[in-house]
Order: structure tokens, then C-alpha cells, then sequence
């Protein structure tokens, strides 16, 4: 039996983002995490004043920073199907690197990298022991 890529009943990711550019941190979990859009409410400016994405099994917000709310950084951990992948395209979207995946410890293979707003993601796939 293969070991699924997450335990069982782990949520993915449940966060509220406030991004510098909540454009552009949507496109980049779109790329990344396949995201796909819920629901989006625009301000009048045209920029996003709350938007929902879905990662696998989880809801995550992002507004657009604004005078009233600044931007605000996270460590988030997310399971991915192939945490190598994953890295590898973040970097490639320019992304910097925490560390390259690795398993050492316990049954995740887990890499980590820096987004455009300082946001710090880590990536892992349960390999087994």
C-alpha cells in the first residue's frame, strides 16, 4: 500500500493573508498549489479587498494590504504530492530558497522558500519512515 502524501486528516493550509500584492500572491499559489479561485470581492480601487482560494482540502484568504490593514508575513506548511516539484517551480517564480527538500527525522521529505511578501512556505511530501 502506498503511503498517501499527507496523514489522514490534516488540513493543507488555513490561513488569512494580507499581501502587498494580493494579485499576484493568488497567481503565485494558482502556480504553485494548483489554487483555484472561490469567491473575490474587489474595493472600488479595483484592487482585491477579500478573495478565497482552495488548496486541496483547505480555504485560504488574501486581501490586498491597505493604510487601514499592512501586509503581514507567515510560516506556512503545506503537503504537496511532490514536495521536489513544488520547490523546484517556486524557485524558478522567483522564490528564494530556505533549504532544499530533505527528509531527516521523521516521514516527510521537506524543502522551504521565501515568497515575494517574506512569506516563509514549507513543502513536504510523507515519504515513510
Amino acid at each position: 500500500m502506498k503511503t498517501p502524501f499527507k496523514p489522514n486528516g490534516y488540513n493543507s493550509v488555513s490561513p488569512y493573508f494580507i499581501s502587498s500584492d494580493a494579485r499576484k500572491f493568488a497567481a503565485l499559489l494558482q502556480q504553485l498549489f494548483q489554487a483555484t479561485e472561490l469567491r473575490k470581492f474587489d474595493r472600488p480601487d479595483g484592487t482585491i479587498m477579500h478573495m478565497e482560494l482552495r488548496i486541496d482540502d483547505s480555504v485560504i484568504m488574501v486581501s490586498q494590504a491597505s493604510e487601514e490593514y499592512g501586509a503581514i508575513t507567515h510560516m506556512m506548511h503545506v503537503y504537496v504530492a511532490d514536495v521536489d516539484a513544488v520547490y523546484k517551480k517556486a524557485l524558478e517564480m522567483g522564490c528564494q530558497s530556505l533549504g532544499e527538500p530533505v527528509q531527516k527525522g521523521d516521514p516527510d521529505r521537506r524543502g522551504g522558500f521565501t515568497d515575494f511578501d517574506g512569506n516563509q512556505w514549507y513543502v513536504s511530501t510523507q515519504v515513510g519512515e
